[in-house]
C-alpha cells in the first residue's frame, strides 16, 4: 500500500511539474529529505527518481525560467570552491572505495545549493521551497512524534519507517533538523501565503512544532535537548512580549517534566558527568586525534578519514563510596561527532575556513536583513521576521553540528539556498520599491518634480508580479525605506 501512494504522489507531481518546471525542484527537495526510494519496497526503490528530478530541475530551469536577473553571490562561489576542495580530497582519499560513496551524494548537495538560489526570485518561490521543506521534514517527525506518545521511543529505538538507521533517520541528526525547523513553522504559521491563512493552518503549524518537539524525547538524543534549550533563548530575542513567552515556557515546562520517561531523564544527566560518559569521552579522544592528523595533513585526509584513528580513551567516575575510580580503553575507526572536526580532519585547515566562512557569512546577512527591516509594516513585514527564522534555524543546527557529523548533510544547504535566494531578492526588489532621488533620472520626472517608473524595469515573467515604485514622494520617519546594505554575498 505504501509503494502505490508514494508511486500516485510521485507521477502526480511529475505531471504538475511539466505545467510548471519549478515543480521538478521542489520534487527533489522532497525526494532529498523524505527519500520515498528508501520508503518503497519495489519499483521506487529500482528507479534512480533522484537522480531523475535532479536533472529535470536544471533542464526545466535552463527551458522555462527568467534568466534576466540572474546573479552569483560570494557564498555560491564559497560553495564552488567547497566542491572542488572536496573533489580534490576525494580524488586523493585515504580510503578512497568509503571515501567516493559519500561523495556520490555530497556533490549533489552542494551543486544543487549552489543552483537553488539562481531560481529562487519572487517570495512565491521561496515560500514554496519553504513549504516543501516543512511538509517534507514532516513526513518523517509526524511519525515519529506519534510513535513517541504511543510509547515506542529510546535510544536508537525508535523506528521512523526505515531501517536503515542513516542521514535524517538518524537519531540525533533527526532531533537537530527537526528543532532548527520550528522557528521557520512559526514564521509560516503568521506570514504564510502559499496556504490560506486562518486557524486550520495554524492549528497544523503548531501541531507539528510539537511533532518536532517530540523527536528529541523520542529518539532520547542529547544533541536535541540542546538544541531545544538554544531554541527557547533565541526565540526570547525575537518574542514581542518576553514576560509572556518567558511565563509559557516555564509553565510548559513544569508541566512537561514530570511527564517525561524515566530512561529519558537518565540519559540527559550524562551531560553533566561526561568524563564517567564512554561516549562523550571516546569523542573528545577523537577530536583530539584530529588535531594531531592535521598537523601532519594540512589538507585532510577525504572522506571517512576517521577509519584511520586508533585511540586511547581515558574515562573516571566515582563509586558510591566516592571513591574515584579511574579507567583507560582503546578503540579505533570512531567517527568524528562533530561537525567542525569532520570537515578539518576530511577538508583540511583550508575546508574548514570554508565552511566557517559560508554559514557565518549567511548569519550576519540575515541580521544586516532582520535589523533593516524590523519597522517595515503593510507588504514588508514578513521580510524581517523570516530573515529572523532563517538565523534562529541556521544557528540551531550549527550548535547541533557540534555534537555529530552533519557538515554536509544536504538539509542545511537547503537553508543556505534559501538565504542566498532571499537576500538576493530583498535587494533587487524589496528595496526597489522604496523612492529614492539618486535613482532619478532627469527624463524620468514629471512636470511636478515627482518620480515616474520605468516600465522597463518591471517587464519581466516572474511567478509574482513586482509592486510598482511610489509615485508620491520617500517616506519619513521610523516607516522610512532602510538604507542599502551593500551587495548581496
Amino acid at each position: 500500500m505504501r509503494d502505490i501512494f508514494l508511486i500516485v504522489f510521485m507521477m502526480g507531481l511529475t505531471v504538475l511539474a511539466l505545467r510548471r518546471p519549478f515543480l521538478f525542484t521542489c520534487g527533489y527537495i522532497y525526494i532529498d529529505i523524505v527519500s520515498p526510494q528508501r520508503l518503497a519496497f519495489y519499483l521506487l526503490s529500482s528507479i534512480p527518481i533522484s537522480l531523475i528530478f535532479f536533472i529535470a530541475a536544471f533542464l526545466g530551469w535552463a527551458m522555462a525560467d527568467n534568466k534576466k536577473e540572474l546573479v552569483f553571490s560570494a557564498r555560491q562561489v564559497m560553495l564552488i570552491m567547497l566542491l572542488a576542495l572536496c573533489g580534490i580530497t576525494t580524488w586523493n582519499a585515504v580510503f578512497y572505495s568509503s571515501a567516493i560513496v559519500k561523495w556520490d551524494w555530497v556533490w549533489k548537495a552542494l551543486v544543487f545549493a549552489i543552483f537553488l538560489p539562481m531560481t529562487l526570485y519572487t517570495r512565491q518561490r521561496i515560500e514554496l521551497v519553504l513549504v516543501f521543506m516543512i511538509v517534507s521534514l514532516s513526513a518523517i517527525t509526524v511519525v515519529g512524534g506519534v510513535k513517541t506518545l504511543a510509547g515506542g521511543g529510546g535510544y536508537g529505538t525508535l523506528n521512523l519507517m526505515v531501517s536503515n538507521n542513516s542521514g535524517l533517520y538518524e537519531g540525533s541528526i533527526i532531533s537537530a533538523v527537526a528543532i532548527c525547523m520550528i522557528p521557520l513553522i512559526l514564521w509560516y504559521s503568521k506570514y504564510g501565503t502559499i496556504f490560506p491563512r486562518g486557524p486550520w493552518t495554524r492549528l497544523y503549524c503548531y501541531a507539528l512544532v510539537f511533532a518536532n518537539l517530540m523527536i528529541p524525547i523520542g529518539t532520547q538524543a542529547r544533541t536535541g535537548l540542546v538544541c531545544i534549550a538554544f531554541m527557547i533563548l533565541l526565540e526570547l530575542r525575537a518574542a514581542k512580549h518576553r514576560m509572556r513567552y518567558i511565563a509559557i515556557v516555564a509553565a510548559a515546562s513544569i508541566i512537561a517534566i514530570p511527564m517525561l520517561p524515566s530512561s529519558f531523564s537518565s540519559r540527559m544527566e550524562t551531560i553533566a558527568g561526561y568524563k564517567g560518559d564512554a561516549s562523550a569521552s571516546t569523542r573528545l579522544a577523537v577530536w583530539k586525534w584530529t588535531i594531531d592528523y592535521v598537523k601532519e595533513h594540512p589538507f585532510g585526509g577525504g572522506f571517512d578519514v576517521y577509519l584511520a584513528n586508533k585511540l586511547t580513551i581515558n574515562m573516571s567516575y566515582k563509586t558510591a563510596d566516592g571513591t574515584t575510580v579511574n579507567v583507560v580503553g582503546y578503540d579505533q575507526g570512531r567517527a568524528f561527532h562533530n561537525s567542525y572536526f569532520e570537515m578539518l580532519g576530511e577538508q583540511g585547515y583550508l575546508g574548514v575556513i570554508l565552511f566557517l566562512l559560508i554559514h557565518l557569512t549567511g548569519i550576519i546577512r540575515m541580521e544586516l536583513i532582520r535589523r533593516a527591516y524590523r519597522n517595515n509594516l503593510g507588504e514588508d513585514a514578513w521580510v524581517s521576521p523570516l530573515a529572523a527564522s532563517l538565523q534562529h534555524a541556521h544557528l540551531i543546527y550549527l550548535l547541533g553540528a557540534s555534537f555529530v557529523g552533519i557538515a554536509l548533510q544536504p538539509f542545511i544547504y537547503l537553508i543556505v539556498a534559501v538565504e542566498i535566494g532571499f537576500d538576493v531578492y530583498v535587494q533587487r526588489h524589496i528595496r526597489k520599491r522604496a523612492w529614492n532621488p539618486f535613482r532619478v533620472r532627469k527624463g524620468r520626472q514629471s512636470p511636478d518634480g515627482q518620480y515616474l517608473p520605468n516600465p522597463e524595469d518591471d517587464e519581466d515573467d516572474f511567478d509574482e508580479p513586482e509592486p510598482e515604485r511610489s509615485p508620491t514622494g520617500p517616506r519619513w520617519g521610523p516607516k522610512a525605506a532602510p538604507k542599502p546594505m551593500g551587495r548581496p554575498s
